[in-house]
This record gives structure tokens, C-alpha cells and sequence, in this order.
């Protein structure tokens, strides 16, 4: 059975870097059905940023390659921006975790306004580390992840979450820390969710599912809000990591095609999802661009 008509492919959580791939990613994405794409900014100096300005500038490279996709490949590009949230740790050990506390406030800051200019649809990465720090260190990262939902109310978007695995426990602390801030919890998203969980388990929390086959066979069938995600990280010392970027298209295709399967619900996670979390229906054009 082919795909739905009118069904756009969207990968949810992607990189791409200049000294990586890049377009050229992007436009296998695109050849293998791939149409929109959700592109969090990243590091691209070999140096972890130690200002406002490296973050502006990391920011314009990522803005840049977004406008180069849409403009070779004919992929839309949503940017996603922020300090990713172990930067904090490194520009301590070089400026003092006072002073990276405050650049990484500043960056966050430096995003909300990106948001506010419609040059990025969401703040992401932001989070927690996800392997042992010490007791002050994990002060200063909560205090920056507190300022991130605070930036995303002020700004109304949504917030993309890099942290651990979360059980339910862990879903409904990020559901009430958007509470506590005024923040609805409808507009958080876990980034790189790795099991599947129920509705109640979730807390009103949007997980983003790494696209592996037999999870993207589980939650298929799952009302709306969930995303798939291939996480791809474009480094060329771990070629396909995490998932190479063509997964997206071939998972869906491979939901369309399957016996049991039910290719309109494909619109849950491509559509209804994007729409319910950050207002608006992706569409694809007759020619295949949107």
C-alpha cells in the first residue's frame, strides 16, 4: 500500500554539520522520502562555546544550513535552538561555573529571542547531564534548565529535553516543573525517548521516539502527541550515528507496506503531533516541497 497522499515525513530531532555531511544528508533524507526536518543546532568548533557570541554565531551556522536545505533540496528545515546543556561544564573549566552559568542564561536568553523573530520553532537541547556531576555542578545545570522553560513560557514554545531515560516518575517531574513556571506541560518534549509509554505515563509530556524498528511497530498505533526522531549526529567518526537519516522515510514506508498495518496513522506523528505541540500542520505541495 503506498503512502497516504499528501503525507509529509518528518524526522523530529536531527543534526547536521558543515564538517559533516550536511545538504548532503539532507538530500538523501529527501530521496528516500524524507520532507521536513527538525534541525537542533550543535557544536561546531572543537572548543565548547564561551560567550553569547559564540552562540550567535553557532546559531547563524545552523540558520545557514537550514536556508541551504531548503534552497538545494527542497526539505523544510525547522531550527531548533540552544546551548546544549553540558556546554555549561566545559566553559566552567575555562571561565568558572559562575560565569558559564550566566553565558548559558544568556545564550538560552539569545534563542528565546530567535524564537520570538521566527528564525527557530522551539528551545532544544536543554536538560540535564546524564551521568554523574558533582552536587554544585548539578545546581548550576538545574538552574539553567529552570530558565529554559522559563525563556519557553515567556516566548510560548516549545522546549525539547535531552536527559536520561525517564520512567513515568520522570515524566511526571517534567510535567510539573512546566507547571511550577506557568509552562503548559503540552509544550514539552522528550527528546530521544527510548520506550514506549501510555498516555497516563506520560503526563502530558510529548515523547520524540528514536526510530528503531520494533518501537516504531509498538507506539504506531498511539494517540497523538509523539514524534519519531533519528537523532542522526552527522559526525564522520560515527557514520550513521545515531540513526542514519534516511530511517524516518523507511520506517514510515515500511508501516505503509506492512500487512497489518495502517499507513493513515502515520498522520499522528508527522501531523497531528506537530500541530498539537507547536500549532502548525506541516503540508506537502503537489511538486513535494511544503
Amino acid at each position: 500500500m503506498p503512502l497516504p497522499r499528501g503525507l509529509p515525513i518528518v524526522d523530529h530531532h536531527c543534526h547536521l554539520s558543515p564538517s559533516g555531511e550536511g545538504v548532503a544528508a539532507a538530500k538523501r533524507f529527501h530521496a528516500a522520502g524524507g520532507t521536513h526536518l527538525f534541525l537542533a543546532t550543535q557544536n561546531y568548533a572543537p572548543d565548547v562555546p564561551r560567550s553569547v557570541d559564540d552562540y550567535r554565531r553557532q546559531f547563524e551556522t545552523t540558520e545557514g544550513l537550514a536556508r541551504r536545505i531548503r534552497e538545494e533540496c527542497g526539505v523544510v528545515v525547522y531550527p531548533v535552538m540552544a546551548p546544549y546543556p553540558i556546554d555549561l561544564l566545559g566553559a566552567a573549566r575555562a571561565i568558572g561555573l559562575e560565569a558559564a552559568l550566566e553565558v548559558h542564561r544568556g545564550a538560552l536568553d539569545l534563542a528565546g529571542t530567535w524564537v520570538r523573530e521566527r528564525r527557530a520553532v522551539a528551545l532544544g537541547e536543554v536538560g540535564r547531564a546524564h551521568f554523574p556531576v558533582s552536587e554544585t555542578e548539578a545546581r548550576a545545570i538545574d538552574a539553567a534548565f529552570l530558565h529554559a522553560f522559563e525563556v519557553a513560557r515567556d516566548v510560548d514554545c516549545p522546549v525539547v529535553v535531552h536527559s536520561a531515560d525517564l520512567d513515568a516518575a520522570g515524566f511526571a517531574e517534567l510535567s510539573e516543573r512546566a507547571r511550577a513556571v506557568g509552562l503548559a506541560p503540552s509544550k514539552v518534549v522528550k527528546h530521544y525517548a527510548r520506550e514506549r509509554r501510555t498516555s497516563a505515563e506520560l503526563h502530558g509530556v510529548a515523547p520524540s521516539y528514536v526510530a528503531r524498528r520494533e518501537l516504531v511497530r509498538a507506539v504506531v498505533s498511539d494517540p497523538a502527541p509523539w514524534f519519531l526522531e533519528t537523532d542522526f549526529l552527522d559526525d564522520p567518526h560515527r557514520p550513521g550515528a545515531v540513526l542514519d537519516l534516511e530511517t524516518v522515510p523507511r520506517r514510515a514506508r515500511a508501516i505503509a507496506e506492512s500487512p497489518d498495518g495502517s499507513p493513515d496513522r502515520l498522520f499522528v506523528p508527522f501531523v497531528e503531533s506537530v500541530e498539537r505541540v507547536y500549532g502548525w500542520r506541516p503540508e506537502v505541495r503537489e511538486e513535494g516541497a511544503a
